[in-house]
């Protein structure tokens, strides 16, 4: 070989060998590199493994405070129960005792009371009576000194003394130590009926006060229409003598606004379209008619009253005022 060739091939060979090295360290660093991706992959994966442990630590932990946490509320809950079921308990023991020394206090008064002279009645008083005496009133409601101010019942005494037909209500007072006080309110007597030679005593109401002998000087009523086995007291008159007692109610006030009611001594009620009113000291006797337009009527009796004071007859206002007619006198022959 020549010069040239030994040359080529030398430096062949040095290539070869550069290139064979190149190829060899090229070949350490790829298994170099791939030593540290493993190490690093290896690192990587303890860690998430050390992560994974400290997650499910964390998560132990956590659930073991929530345990604990549940384990002390429910304790706390306990125990607030018990003390609230104690404090209730409590509660209702000093609500016993209250009740039971309450018991105890009433029961020894209510002995004392029933049992102690100082509340032995020593004075009973009738109050607002004007037509029944006391003592009738207190004979009537069976009390009596000396008896226990607390050992009756006012309900039996009230009914008792209403048993008089002149007491519309009766209140009892106890004024303690030892005085009763009777209050009454009393029916009053306006009207007299006469009734078999005797009269019935009413009031406003048609209450039936009393039967007596005389009419007390009150205006009699004649021509009633209550039956005589109806005539008894603490009764009332019937539906249709009720119904003319409202008239002649409003005949006398109308009567009383002219200065006539205290001259009126007889109403006869037979006809509610003629009532006929008797006035004995003037000697006079009303034709009335009913019970309507009583004001004009009133005006013109006063002043025919006037006119013939002395003379004795009837007086005729009984016809329609507002139809032209006129009311006249006639004299009694």
């Amino acid at each position: 070989m020549g010069k040239k060739s030994k040359e080529t091939n030398m430096n062949l060979y040095y290539m070869n060998n550069e290139q064979t090295r190149k190829e060899n360290i090229d070949d350490l660093m790829k298994r170099k590199k791939q030593k540290e991706r493993e190490k690093r992959i290896k690192q990587n994966k303890i860690k998430n493994q050390e992560n994974d442990f400290d997650l499910d630590t964390e998560t132990v932990i956590n659930m073991t405070n929530k345990n604990k946490l549940k384990k002390d509320e429910e304790k706390r809950k306990e125990l607030s129960k018990k003390e609230r079921r104690r404090k209730k308990r409590n509660k209702r023991i000093k609500l016993v005792l209250k009740i039971v020394l309450l018991i105890a206090i009433i029961a020894g008064g209510t002995v004392f009371a029933l049992t102690s002279p100082i509340f032995n009645i020593k004075d009973i008083q009738v109050l607002n009576n004007n037509q029944i005496d006391a003592e009738t009133i207190i004979s009537l409601s069976e009390l009596a000194t000396g008896q226990n101010i607390f050992k009756f019942s006012s309900n039996k005494v009230i009914s008792k003394i209403k048993e008089n037909s002149y007491i519309e209500n009766v209140r009892i007072h106890r004024k303690l130590p030892s005085t009763i006080q009777i209050e009454v309110e009393e029916r009053i007597p306006t009207y007299s009926i006469d009734y078999v030679g005797k009269y019935a005593i009413i009031n406003n109401q048609g209450y039936i006060l009393e039967i007596s002998e005389d009419n007390k000087g009150l205006p009699i009523i004649l021509n009633s229409k209550t039956a005589e086995g109806e005539i008894s007291t603490n009764q009332r008159l019937n539906d249709e003598d009720l119904g003319k007692l409202e008239d002649v109610l409003k005949i006398m006030s109308s009567a009383k606004e002219n200065n006539l009611d205290t001259e009126v001594t007889n109403i006869d009620i037979s006809d509610k379209n003629e009532y006929i009113i008797y006035l004995e000291q003037e000697k006079k006797r009303i034709h009335l008619g009913d019970s309507s337009n009583l004001s004009n009527k009133m005006l013109y009796i006063v002043a025919i009253l006037e006119q013939e004071k002395d003379n004795e007859g009837d007086i005729f206002v009984n016809g329609d005022l507002n139809n032209r007619f006129q009311p006249y006198f006639r004299k009694k022959v």
